[in-house]
């Protein structure tokens, strides 16, 4: 019994696996049933999800290098030594003193840095003008321990000499201050439509600047590469990492007309990217971005050299809701597991409130918590790799990072990343991406809870102080800047709409129920429409159920109100949705639908008074904002 060769595998005496096998069944439990349509998916870039991966589908021994060498899509080191990422989250008081109270409590409470909001043209934030505002910020913090990061857009130049002052007033010594500048005018042009100076010399203004810091400035980073811009006008992940990709390789020549090498300057090199609430996409995203700059590195003639960069990673602030946001602590919980599985050097989660205005402590308190939680209590950082081996996240990365660098190749043949801002090819491609989201939003392909499914009615109890209206951009946009925008603002618009007509007239716009039938009959329906309307503010009133078109009506005339829906089974429309849609009419009804298809009794529905149909699957901003203006008509 302890002889090992006498024990056979587990699967020793079941038959070899094969897809055709495999094939067959599915085929069978699919019974006639559209094989791409029901078992294969797409990402915004089109790259298949398939239902099963196997070892067919691994990277070949050149792309599978072990973890911490090039091209470091499996991360930058080989042991869990030194594994885990920086915690560094945003401060966005509006005075010096709050900021400066607000940074001592993200660091006193598990942050290993923070990142300084700064005002500035058509940025809200801390308002800083010189290095003692800066300095008033940033007493009490270590400055040579606690990464420092800047973010102040445009004003991004007079940030960072106030920074350089207020460490002379502080006296900390500069040359081993681990601040980030985040030097980024391409960012900016992408963001802003705005270039600081000459729009084709922007990256040698950076990298000029930039020079200058790095100087005095021995360990700090300087210069930012923004992924991010992209994403959060709605790009797709190739897209976030060809913007990403062809704004590095404009700041990569710039260095070396400065005489920088490419060591030194993707060591002084910071990469911004998003995570968000799909997991596996992020873990493949950062992956692929380790691929991307290796071989840039590498076509510069230091593949190793990548291994300097460093990704920082910030949740994704389009997917977050401003209705019930306290979905949002779930979605940037499932982005942080992304971003730790994906290997981000740094990570800041936004809190929850963050798209209704400047976080209170608590909302603060909750997003550094889930960083802290996931690392130290969950481990997330203590794993080398943790996605390495699955064929589906091996695969994803790879067509990932090759989709991303096509992507990349169509921008340098436009004659690189400003060159394609100038001309708006950019701004184009995302947004004919952002249109097909939309669309995929809208009719429910791609749900978003709390928002466009299972709505809340009703305030939610959520107080903050709203964001301030940043100081207006000032001279000519020389681009058409790549706005951000929030996966469920058109249905947060309906949803202010709605709110309006209640504030007006004391009740939210409302529609009657004329549920046939026993619950059985009507539940599944009359469910869903309730919760359809509420998507758009409009309350429900609901009923167990009637047992004739008679009680409906009667029902209807009662409730004072002038819009019903009819929701029961396909049966009972056939039996009695005719003569309910004739009573409902014949009750006061102004305007009346059905929720569902009417499939070959439409005419008769539509002859009897109905004047439309809610399902699934229709596109519901159109169909809700008709709705409204009907019933506030």
């Amino acid at each position: 019994m302890n002889d090992r060769a006498n024990i056979l595998p587990l699967a020793a005496e079941f038959p070899a696996p094969d897809r055709e096998t495999w094939m067959r069944l599915v085929e069978k439990a699919l019974k006639g049933g559209d094989y791409e349509k029901r078992m294969v998916s797409q990402t915004s870039d089109g790259i298949r999800i398939e239902p099963l991966y196997t070892r067919g589908d691994t990277l070949d021994a050149t792309d599978a290098a072990r973890p911490g060498a090039p091209p470091f899509t499996r991360g930058l080191r080989d042991t869990v030594e030194g594994l885990g990422w920086s915690i560094e989250q945003f401060v966005a008081a509006g005075d010096t003193d709050g900021a400066n109270a607000a940074a001592l409590a993200e660091l006193e409470g598990g942050a290993n840095g923070v990142i300084l909001k700064i005002a500035g043209p058509g940025q809200a934030g801390i308002q800083i003008t010189d290095g003692a505002g800066m300095a008033r910020v940033l007493t009490g913090v270590y400055l040579d321990f606690a990464p420092v990061v800047l973010d102040a857009g445009l004003a991004a130049a007079a940030a960072a000499h106030a920074f350089a002052e207020a460490v002379a007033i502080l006296k900390a010594p500069a040359d081993r201050v681990v601040a980030r500048f985040d030097i980024d005018p391409i960012g900016q042009l992408a963001r802003t439509g705005h270039a600081i100076g000459e729009a084709q010399s922007i990256a040698k203004s950076g990298v000029t600047l930039a020079t200058a810091l790095r100087r005095d400035f021995k360990v700090a980073r300087t210069i930012l590469v923004d992924g991010r811009i992209a994403h959060e006008a709605g790009g797709s992940e190739a897209q976030e990492l060809a913007v990403m990709a062809a704004s590095l390789v404009a700041y990569l020549r710039a260095f070396d007309e400065a005489g920088v090498d490419v060591a030194a300057a993707l060591a002084q090199t910071t990469i911004a990217l998003t995570a968000d609430a799909d997991l596996f996409l992020t873990v493949a995203k950062l992956r692929a971005a380790r691929r991307v700059v290796a071989r840039i590195a590498e076509a510069c003639g230091d593949a190793a050299a990548a291994a300097a960069v460093r990704i920082a990673v910030t949740t994704s602030a389009r997917m977050m809701t401003r209705r019930d946001p306290w979905t949002n602590m779930l979605r940037t919980t499932a982005a942080t597991a992304g971003a730790a599985f994906g290997g981000a050097d740094a990570l800041t989660v936004l809190p929850y409130t963050w798209p209704l205005g400047r976080p209170d402590a608590f909302a603060a308190r909750i997003a550094r918590n889930t960083q802290i939680v996931a690392q130290e209590e969950s481990s997330l950082g203590r794993v080398v790799d943790p996605a390495g081996g699955s064929w589906y996240v091996e695969k994803l990365t790879d067509d990932l990072a090759n989709h991303a660098w096509e992507t990349f190749q169509g921008i340098e043949s436009a004659g690189g990343i400003v060159a394609a801002l100038g001309t708006g090819k950019v701004q184009r491609d995302i947004h004919q991406t952002a249109e097909a989201r939309t669309r995929a939003i809208a009719t429910g392909r791609l749900p978003l809870t709390g928002t466009s499914t299972f709505p809340r009615l009703g305030d939610d109890g959520v107080k903050v102080t709203p964001w301030p209206k940043p100081a207006a951009l000032t001279g000519e946009a020389v681009a058409t800047p790549l706005a951000a925008h929030r996966l469920a603002e058109p249905f947060e618009d309906l949803r202010d709409a709605a709110d309006a007509v209640a504030q007006r007239t004391g009740r939210p716009p409302s529609v009657f129920l004329a549920s046939l039938g026993t619950i059985a009959d009507h539940t599944a329906r009359t469910t869903w429409i309730k919760n359809q309307l509420a998507v758009a503010g409009i309350a429900t009133v609901v009923s167990d159920g009637y047992a004739s078109p008679e009680a409906a009506a009667a029902a209807f005339r009662e409730s004072g109100l002038h819009t019903a829906c009819i929701c029961s089974s396909d049966s009972i429309y056939e039996a009695q949705g005719t003569a309910t849609a004739k009573a409902l009419v014949e009750a006061g009804a102004t305007h009346l639908l059905i929720a569902g298809r009417p499939g070959a009794i439409e005419a008769a529905l539509r002859a009897a008074g109905v004047d439309g149909f809610l399902y699934a699957g229709q596109d519901a901003i159109a169909t809700l904002t008709e709705l409204q203006h009907e019933l506030t008509a």
